[in-house]
Parts: structure tokens; C-alpha cells; sequence
């Protein structure tokens, strides 16, 4: 089984979809991490829409890159440029890849004014996923 593990900066929005979405998406081939360089608790709306799509995350935790920085990946996914910038080498992570997304969270208004932008990352973590699954099979 390969391991991959998707880095952001609060572990809150995008890694954690992209986690969700590779569990989801992956048909059990993959052991998917996620983690932040500042980890903030997941994001209710990062929640919200995934839900809207039958991916259900609230079960993954927040947690930090400090975790898991000994043990070995075969894909070290960075999502957020931050998170590029200050991410630290990995036992076995010759693969690693950078997704750069938008951050929904710095979305201004209404929880209802967000929403539209979590979706639209959320959707855009899912094309980069099944892009990914294509190349990796």
C-alpha cells in the first residue's frame, strides 16, 4: 500500500479534502495522511462541503507535520505555498508534489458567502486527485 501525505499550512481546509478525497477516491490502495506546519482544527465548512459530496471527514484529525516527519511516504503532497516553502524532508519522499490551491478559510462574509469558495476548492482538489490517480496506477 502507498503512503502519501498531503501538507498545509493549518491542516484545516485543503489537506484535509485532499485527504478525504484520496480515501475516497482510491479504492483502499493508498494509507493517507494529513498534516499543518501550524495545525488550527478542522474548519466547519471544510466539513460542510465535503458532506454535500458524500465525503465524510470529520473523523481525521488535525494534527502536525512534527508527527509524522520520521516516518516514510511514498508521495509528500504539499497544498498551499507555505506549506512548500517550509516543508521538511522525509524518509522515502523522493515523490513530492506541489498542488497550489486558494485557501477557502481566508473567504470574507457569511458562512453562506464562504461556502461557494470551499466548494470550488473542493472541487479542485478532486480533479487534481483523480489526475493523480491516473498517473499513480
Amino acid at each position: 500500500m502507498r503512503r502519501v501525505i498531503f501538507l498545509c499550512t493549518g491542516n484545516s481546509c485543503r489537506s484535509q479534502m485532499a485527504e478525504g478525497w484520496l480515501r475516497h477516491l482510491g479504492d483502499g490502495a493508498f494509507e493517507v495522511f494529513s498534516a499543518g506546519t501550524h495545525p488550527a482544527g478542522k474548519n466547519p465548512l471544510a466539513l460542510r462541503a465535503m458532506e454535500e459530496v458524500g465525503v465524510y471527514i470529520a473523523g481525521q484529525e488535525s494534527e502536525n507535520i512534527d508527527k509524522y516527519v520520521e516516518q516514510p511516504f511514498d508521495y509528500v503532497i504539499t497544498v498551499c505555498d507555505r506549506a512548500k516553502e517550509t516543508c521538511p524532508v522525509f524518509p522515502g519522499g523522493d515523490r513530492q508534489l506541489h498542488w497550489s490551491f486558494d485557501d477557502p478559510a481566508a473567504a470574507q462574509g457569511t458562512d453562506e458567502e464562504r461556502l461557494p469558495e470551499f466548494r470550488r476548492v473542493r472541487d479542485e482538489i478532486r480533479g487534481r486527485i483523480e489526475q493523480f490517480l491516473e498517473k499513480s496506477d
